[in-house]
């Protein structure tokens, strides 16, 4: 099942929307008690997420589940389009000026970042420290067993807490943030593909 695809944006239009169609996905799927708060919690911390990535940001939201042995599979999806033209450039958040991003705390906050460099413009000058803190982090959730190449480019919170707890006495600060994290210990995955003409976020949860 897949709820209407929903548009939302940077100034949380939308999100009365979004809220509406995860009450009808968990009446559908006949979701009760502890899941549906949780399901409901799961669509709070996405919009929050998508709130303030950049100036005029539009992408768009669904809900999907999937039966599977194990239970009930929901998701949670943005889709972000990704600018192509440098005339694009000038309406975006310029985070070494603004000072509305200027540190990514918490996984929220890491996931937002991203998702708002990936979908600008290759920058025309070098890169700040902001975007080499991204892609430390980035690299951090990405598996380094070969994968099939439509994942090429697929961060996976899983192998980040992996990673983080391996070394946690080098990331207290990344596994203090994953211990204080709704998304991280309600969800049971959340991945950030990027795709040719979009970003994406997928947050999971299984109900068995």
């Amino acid at each position: 099942m897949k709820t209407d695809v929903i548009k939302v944006d940077s100034n949380l239009n939308g999100s009365h929307q979004a809220i509406s169609a995860t009450d009808k996905f968990i009446a559908y799927n006949e979701i009760t008690g502890k899941n549906a708060i949780h399901i409901h919690l799961l669509t709070e911390e996405t919009i929050s997420m998508i709130h303030g990535i950049m100036d005029d940001f539009a992408g768009s939201f669904w809900l999907e589940s999937r039966k599977t042995d194990e239970g009930l599979l929901c998701r949670v999806c943005v889709s972000v389009p990704r600018p192509v033209d440098c005339e694009q450039e000038m309406q975006f958040i310029s985070v070494s000026s603004s000072g509305k991003n200027m540190n990514a705390k918490g996984i929220i906050g890491k996931i937002r970042e991203f998702v708002r460099m990936s979908v600008q413009p290759p920058p025309k000058k070098e890169r700040n420290s902001n975007s080499r803190l991204v892609d430390a982090w980035w690299n951090m959730g990405t598996s380094k067993n070969k994968i099939a190449a439509s994942d090429a480019a697929l961060w996976s919170m899983q192998t980040y807490r992996k990673n983080v707890s391996d070394r946690k006495e080098l990331n207290n600060e990344a596994w203090d943030e994953i211990e204080k994290s709704i998304i991280a210990n309600i969800a049971d995955e959340v991945k950030i593909r990027l795709k040719s003409g979009s970003t994406e976020v997928i947050v999971e949860k299984l109900l068995k």
